[in-house]
């Protein structure tokens, strides 16, 4: 089990330094020059002809974009394991405090979807593998199919759509922080993640539905049905056991997702979380910004990935050889 930990730490510190390099080299080879967005703030009718080359060369300076690509990586990397992420180009503000404030945010909505996915996808899964092929069954299908393929960001544009010209309704755009006004927070939250619990409940329904079956038609299901246990105790007991073994990865995926998955969400209900800052730093090749947020959404996923493994190992001794 040691030596099964260590493999998969190992392959995770490869995977982050492989996917810190690429979005590395991928903003530096992006068009434009990031001195002279800096200089020009965003203003459209700027003419860069007009700057001045010494303020030009000194802003480069200071932004430390006259090293070399090498030094620059190696100096940002360092400053990424020590957590000083440095200052935002445009703002001056210090990224991790802008992360404290906007985790937050990302995480609640992110944990809300993922138990609204597991409070309905498992159960739902049960129930459809339960009464296969009965009416229940195609409905719980229906659903689930739903999920599976209505997009995301589709899903949550029509919410607001149909909110606005129907119903004379916009969601929340001040955020409420749970411990000043729950119903606020709640009411801003609940729209994001019940479309993204929802997206996520149909992969789970389908996935328990196929292992359900899968496990009640084995040997040891037939002879515990044979012995004249309860039909709830051979369900509960036996056969949910066993078929949970598989969700649990898709359940960790989900959890993988919360930081990934926060920009379109984030982006369309204007939520303050890591996916808007993101996107913005983005859009303003805010180079400390990016590389920052993007290693900390890569981090996170090899994390719940590693957990995963090691949960799944064990529960299942097979998996360690």
């Amino acid at each position: 089990m040691t030596q099964y930990i260590i493999n998969r730490v190992f392959q995770g510190i490869i995977a982050v330094l492989v996917v810190s390099i690429v979005i590395f080299l991928l903003m530096r080879v992006a068009p434009g020059d990031v001195a002279l967005m800096v200089i020009s703030q965003g203003e459209e009718d700027f003419n860069p002809e007009d700057v001045d080359p010494i303020a030009l060369e000194r802003i480069s300076n200071l932004l430390g974009l006259d090293e070399p690509l090498h030094m620059q990586y190696l100096i940002w990397l360092g400053n990424v394991v020590t957590l000083d992420w440095g200052e935002s180009f445009y703002t001056q503000k210090s990224i991790m405090s802008e992360f404290k404030s906007r985790m937050p945010v990302t995480f609640q909505r992110g944990l809300y979807s993922v138990l609204l996915a597991i409070v309905i996808g498992i159960p739902l899964g049960i129930m459809m593998a339960l009464k296969q092929d009965s009416l229940s069954d195609y409905a719980g299908r229906i659903v689930s199919l739903g999920g599976l393929s209505m997009p995301s960001f589709w899903l949550a544009t029509m919410v607001i759509a149909i909110g606005v010209y129907a119903f004379n309704w916009s969601p929340r755009l001040d955020y409420a922080h749970p411990w000043d006004d729950p119903m606020a927070n709640l009411a801003i939250l609940f729209w994001p993640a019940l479309i993204g619990g929802y997206a996520s409940a149909g992969t789970k329904a389908r996935m328990m539905r196929s292992t359900m079956l899968e496990v009640l038609r084995q040997d040891y299901i037939r002879t515990a049905n044979a012995k004249g246990l309860k039909h709830f105790v051979v369900v509960y007991r036996h056969a949910m056991k066993n078929a949970l073994l598989p969700v649990i990865t898709v359940v960790g995926i989900s959890m993988a997702v919360i930081l990934g998955g926060s920009v379109i969400m984030e982006t369309i209900f204007q939520l303050p979380g890591i996916g808007v800052y993101l996107v913005r730093g983005m859009n303003q090749r805010d180079f400390p910004v990016v590389q920052s947020m993007v290693a900390i959404i890569a981090m996170w996923i090899i994390f719940t990935n590693l957990v995963v493994d090691v949960t799944y190992a064990w529960l299942d001794p097979r998996i360690r050889l």
